[in-house]
């Protein structure tokens, strides 16, 4: 059993030596896309709420 265990670790220790790991900057800059992704997705879906909210309240004031 111990030996089964020992052998998964020494596997997962070999598997993670042939990761190929992102640089500093690579994380960086990545991370900045997707902040920047993200509040613009934030504002669109933020714009297209407040119009078809808008739109609601115009429809629902005229019936």
């Amino acid at each position: 059993m111990f030996e089964r265990i020992t052998n998964y670790f020494k596997s997962v220790r070999g598997e993670i030596a042939r990761v190929s790991w992102p640089s500093r900057n690579e994380i960086i800059s990545l991370t900045a896309l997707i902040l920047l992704l993200v509040v613009l997705v934030t504002l669109y879906i933020s714009g297209v709420d407040t119009i078809l909210g808008t739109l609601i309240k115009i429809l629902v004031r005229s019936s």
